[in-house]
């Protein structure tokens, strides 16, 4: 009880409206507003967008096909990557194009590189997934996925933060039931470590294309806190950025700790 009154004390103000349906593109918009309106959590998704652009040149054979992001939203990548062409399940008028990210229209090896911005946990059905990248993709191309990560922290935080989600590492399955119109509510956002952490062996069975080159947790966890993300109030004003940085910066020993998220890189061979 006394953490959903904090949560309810520190909620944007924009999120609290009850009708706004979580499922919606009327929440997507209020997250463009929020974003728009908040520096520090524009800063970290823009630093979200470098590394995910870093880890392609550093993972990926270089090509001139096709480099999709799933899931956008309300993504701006396109202002500082224009090539990127954005998708999302839902005719969004921020997105190039309408993908479901479990049966694509891409043409066979057409794509080089997927992004997915805290959007993996939301796929029902991850199975369906993997095998529509192994089908896309082409040789030395794939995909990164920046998730919520696992750490001690996060397990805490997660659990109690959102109330159309949750953050369960004991789930025994990949799938959570959700259906085709719960693209936003219902998902485990621990998703990511059951499949590439805890069950990794079986992945790499069942996907022997698939390898996961590289888990990188990403140390901008103190600046995502204190914007409040994009559901809720900023705790500090935005000069504080730069002095936040360096704390985390000081403390990055610790990142295992105190982590919110971490990009996962698989490259088809």
């Amino acid at each position: 009880m006394i953490s959903n009154m904090i949560r309810n004390i520190v909620l944007d103000e924009r999120i609290k409206d009850k009708s706004i349906d979580r499922d919606s593109e009327e929440l997507l918009r209020v997250h463009l507003e929020i974003i728009k309106s908040k520096k520090i959590i524009h800063n970290v998704f823009e630093e979200f967008y470098d590394i995910c652009n870093n880890l392609k040149n550093k993972y990926f054979i270089k090509s001139d096909k096709k480099i999709i992001e799933l899931g956008a939203g309300v993504s701006f990548i396109k202002d500082k990557y224009p090539n990127i062409i954005t998708s999302d399940i839902k005719n969004y008028e921020g997105v190039d194009i309408v993908v479901n990210a479990q049966e694509m229209q891409f043409k066979d090896s057409e794509v080089n590189t997927f992004y997915g911005i805290n959007c993996f946990h939301h796929f029902p059905e991850p199975r369906k997934f993997f095998m529509e990248l192994d089908r896309t993709l082409e040789d030395g191309g794939g995909a990164i996925l920046i998730e919520p990560y696992y750490g001690w922290f996060s397990n805490i935080l997660y659990k109690k933060v959102h109330e159309d989600e949750f953050f369960y590492k004991e789930q025994k399955n990949w799938e959570t039931g959700q259906n085709e119109n719960q693209f936003m509510t219902g998902a485990n956002q621990a998703l990511s470590y059951l499949i590439f952490i805890r069950d990794r062996e079986i992945f790499e069975k069942e996907f022997p294309n698939l390898v996961i080159e590289d888990t990188i947790i990403i140390n901008n966890y103190m600046r995502y806190l204190v914007s409040g993300g994009v559901n809720f109030k900023q705790l500090l004003p935005t000069f504080m950025e730069k002095p936040i940085k360096f704390f985390e910066f000081l403390l990055s020993p610790l990142n295992k700790i105190f982590a919110l998220h971490y990009a996962i890189v698989i490259r088809k061979k």
